[in-house]
């Protein structure tokens, strides 16, 4: 499936970037243009079933395939954010940038035990400003307004994309491309023994002190401070 994509800059070098679920392209507002300063030129995606991409089925394997379907293979530096960190780890192959960033990515639930309740994500939908603001107290209002519209064009149902199973057994093996894991404070989808396996097989893993899950909009500064080296 071809996505929709946002661009910003005309730079030589090329940057990709991925969101993540109930969200689409307009989450990156600051950190495309911060990115096209940087010299990049910049292509974010909207995910299928998210702002004006196409509807259809929700898989793991899907949301890769069409990140293989829209965006360009040799990319410089590639970030993906929750289930779009989830997407580019099984796509990261086929894409072969020279860099990935996996940002909080939605590699394991809290209890790999236990199934995530699609019906949690679901009724987001519906919530209010009021409710997003006061859930996200560190976000710009701009962020808070840009959540507003994104869940107005998201598709509940990819809330659904593992089909009941628990979200376990997506922490890659090895890094594909020099890989940076940049994790909240804390991390529900990262945890400590994940943390040991990913640096001894060779990711870089770096956490975003008092940031939340999405760091670009809970601590924007902090969230490209921890890319140095990496963009």
């Amino acid at each position: 499936m071809r996505l929709h994509t946002r661009e910003w800059g005309t730079g030589d070098r090329t940057a990709l970037l991925v969101h993540g679920i109930m969200s689409d392209s307009r989450t990156w507002r600051r950190v495309g243009p911060a990115l096209a300063e940087r010299g990049y030129r910049v292509t974010a995606v909207d995910l299928r079933g998210h702002g004006r991409s196409p509807r259809g089925e929700y898989t793991p394997r899907l949301f890769a395939d069409d990140l293989v379907d829209t965006l360009p293979t040799g990319a410089d530096v590639v970030i993906g954010h929750s289930l779009g960190g989830l997407a580019l780890s099984l796509a990261v192959e086929r894409l072969r940038p020279s860099r990935a960033v996996y940002s909080d990515p939605a590699w394991a639930s809290p209890d790999p035990e236990q199934p995530l309740d699609p019906e949690v994500f679901a009724s987001g939908k519906n919530v209010t400003r009021e409710h997003i603001a006061q859930f996200n107290p560190r976000w710009d209002a701009e962020d808070v307004d840009v959540e507003v519209a994104t869940l107005a064009d998201w598709d509940a149902d990819t809330s659904y994309f593992l089909d009941g199973r628990p979200l376990t057994g997506f922490v890659p093996d090895r890094p594909v491309v020099p890989s940076l894991v940049q994790l909240a404070d804390p991390s529900f989808l990262v945890g400590a023994e994940d943390v040991t396996r990913l640096r001894a097989s060779g990711f870089e893993v770096r956490t975003v002190i008092g940031a939340g899950h999405t760091i670009h909009r809970d601590d924007f500064d902090g969230f490209l401070k921890s890319l140095d080296g990496w963009i």
